[in-house]
């Protein structure tokens, strides 16, 4: 039996039932859609940027990396959006880049320990610094993370994350064996970043929003090579800038908790603008993966959706590359067992009688 959603609220929050939102890949006909949702993602999301002309090229190379045929990971993007399927509009995004830093180096802030130490004056200090490095580039990044407020704190933002993972776990081949994202990091209701003004309002007379745009518009390289290559002296530090590394913006908070879950790690690297921390796994340890399961599918026609009685919520892709669907449902289902759709279920996913999904619990 295949209940259509009820999403699971959380914080107080609460949505549409009986909505059914698909994942998809971005078309070039959902620009004007994925520029408001650009406008209103938090300063700091650099990979979604407010502008027509780059959101143009992040979907045109989307659509062109989801065509091509690969063998490994390289320089393709994959561009994703949730769509409402009663009302048409986009209400998320999300992205992977196949491999971090494939045309330019992927910086970030390494945490280190220095000793110094005199045997004379009897002193042994270990001292926090940080050392810029592009350790983390080959990985693939995941990028782009934004839902609409309404639908934070529900079960669509796994969707809108966890999605993509299902994404990986049907195509392998086209992605690293880690996984990196950077998360946003902590700036005040102004906009404003300690840990930029810290550091690199030094080397740009400009505040941490601007910088964040100039990014997106251009690219973070540029910027990055003009930071300091030396170690950086946390304790040299002024105490704000010291608290912000490692904090996350409270808009990106979902996004942290949603991989935290997932199996994702913390406390090596941070962003080397505002000092978020950058989080990391292996493909194979990643909980959406490991447990997901293919599962063969039973259509039921006269099957209709049955929201709230009873049943556990899962994540259902179809395993596709161009037609890549995936989906949010309570289902009764059991391993060993065919998973029952009902023909909208099955419509929205584009699979039939027979067809296999890739299939895991929220």
């Amino acid at each position: 039996m295949v209940l259509l959603l009820a999403p699971v609220v959380k914080a107080g929050r609460s949505a549409r039932s009986g909505t059914m939102l698909v994942m998809r890949p971005a078309q070039m006909a959902d620009l004007a859609e994925v520029q408001r949702l650009a406008a209103d993602s938090p300063i700091g999301v650099t990979s979604l940027p407010d502008d027509a002309g780059r959101l143009t090229d992040k979907i045109g190379s989307s659509e062109a990396s989801f065509a091509a045929e690969v063998s490994f990971n390289g320089e393709e993007t994959y561009f994703f959006v949730l769509e409402d399927s009663e009302s048409g509009k986009l209400v998320g995004c999300s992205g992977i880049v196949a491999s971090a830093g494939y045309s330019e180096p992927f910086y970030s802030f390494r945490n280190e320990t220095f000793v110094h130490a005199s045997r004379e004056l009897k002193i042994h200090n270990k001292i926090h610094v940080l050392s810029q490095c592009h350790d983390l580039t080959g990985n693939s990044l995941l990028t782009s993370f934004y839902v609409v407020p309404e639908l934070v704190g529900t079960a669509w933002s796994e969707l809108n994350s966890r999605g993509r993972l299902l994404f990986v776990a049907s195509h392998p081949e086209r992605f690293a064996d880690s996984v990196v994202t950077e998360i946003v990091g902590y700036s005040d209701e102004h906009g404003d970043s300690p840990f930029w003004d810290a550091i690199g309002r030094n080397f740009f007379d400009i505040n941490y929003a601007a910088a964040e745009r100039l990014c997106g518009l251009k690219s973070r390289t540029f910027l990055a090579e003009l930071m300091p290559h030396y170690p950086i002296y946390v304790p040299l530090l002024p105490d704000a800038a010291q608290e912000a590394m490692g904090q996350v913006h409270p808009r990106a908070q979902i996004t942290f908790d949603i991989l935290m879950r997932e199996g994702f790690e913390t406390d090596h690297y941070i962003d080397i603008f505002d000092g978020g921390p950058t989080l990391h796994a292996r493909v194979s340890g990643i909980r959406s993966i490991a447990q997901s399961r293919l599962v063969p599918v039973k259509v039921e026609p006269g099957q209709g959706s049955d929201v709230g009685k009873g049943g556990r919520l899962y994540l259902i892709a179809n395993g596709l590359l161009q037609d890549y669907r995936a989906v949010l449902l309570e289902l009764d289902w059991a391993p060993g067992r065919p998973v029952v759709l009902s023909l909208q279920a099955a419509d929205a996913l584009g699979v039939g009688e027979g067809a296999s999904v890739r299939i895991v619990a929220v």
